[in-house]
């Protein structure tokens, strides 16, 4: 008997690895922790393998889930991104700027399935700092921005607040004294709640590894030079800590162009943007 995969099941599993735990992802998704796990034990009654290694300190994929973990996030992308396709063909050309965080696998496939889905719709993206979002907005080369709200010049359309998580690999002892932090260089107000809940929690820390580049910052954390606090969805699987103080959320918005309410295709990429940010902040 063939069986279906809910959506719902589906954004329970990629929020529990994401955060590295069942109880921060229940209270991420406005669920009790024994409803979270009731999901998990029917999706994995469901695929028919055991996808959570399940821990005092949290949870871990298993090798099943580490198989299973970029189709449920796939299904869980084309599902908003069907929501915002499912309207009118649209054509033109749209410039979106992107903060690095935010762009995600997830993301990336939407952008480029809607891109199939619209083949008389052009678009372009721009990934950079919050004052490149402001530059290039003010000079018309992108109609769209998602980034830090503090960098817009226009008021923002929506804006969302999105959990921070920690990400470390499993061979850094993160007792040392100072803590070897991995971030984003410069501008990146994200810099300040870290630093801010290291000092409330009596961590000294050293930022040992800058760059502009989410590759880069994951590829350092990962080879264990130190730990960083990226969107849950950059989190590498193998790498969520829950050893390190509890991050604040932090805000970001979208902001469109001067003159382009109304735009057909805007609209419908907007659309497409909200709900892949809702889906990250569910799934945080």
């Amino acid at each position: 008997m063939a069986h279906d995969l809910e959506t719902a099941l589906l954004r329970a599993f990629v929020s529990s690895v994401r955060s590295g735990s069942i109880s921060r992802a229940a209270a991420a998704l406005g669920h009790s922790q024994p409803a979270l796990s009731n999901q998990l034990r029917r999706l994995e009654r469901t695929v028919g393998q055991r996808l959570l290694h399940r821990g005092t300190t949290g949870v871990s994929l298993t090798k099943s889930g580490e198989i299973f973990l970029p189709y449920a996030e796939r299904i869980l992308a084309l599902s908003a991104q069907g929501l915002a396709a499912a309207g009118p063909v649209v054509t033109g050309h749209c410039g979106v700027g992107l903060m690095e965080d935010f762009v995600t696998p997830s993301l990336v496939e939407a952008l480029s399935d809607f891109s199939g889905l619209h083949p008389g719709a052009k678009l372009e993206l721009v990934t950079g700092s919050g004052p490149l979002m402001k530059q290039s907005l003010a000079e018309g080369r992108i109609q769209l921005a998602l980034c830090d709200p503090f960098y817009l010049a226009e008021a923002p359309r929506w804006t969302a607040r999105l959990p921070l998580a920690w990400s470390a690999a499993r061979t850094l002892d993160l007792r040392q004294d100072p803590l070897p932090l991995v971030l984003f260089s410069q501008p990146c107000r994200w810099r300040i709640p870290v630093f801010d809940a290291l000092e409330a929690a009596g961590i000294r820390w050293d930022v040992v590894f800058e760059s502009t580049a989410l590759g880069a910052v994951q590829a350092a954390a990962r080879a264990g030079l130190g730990a960083t606090a990226l969107l849950p969805a950059n989190v590498e699987p193998g790498t969520a800590t829950d050893e390190l103080p509890a991050l604040p959320e932090v805000e970001i918005a979208l902001t469109r162009h001067t003159g382009t309410d109304g735009d057909p295709l805007l609209d419908a990429v907007e659309n497409l943007l909200r709900r892949l940010t809702d889906l990250t902040a569910a799934t945080g």
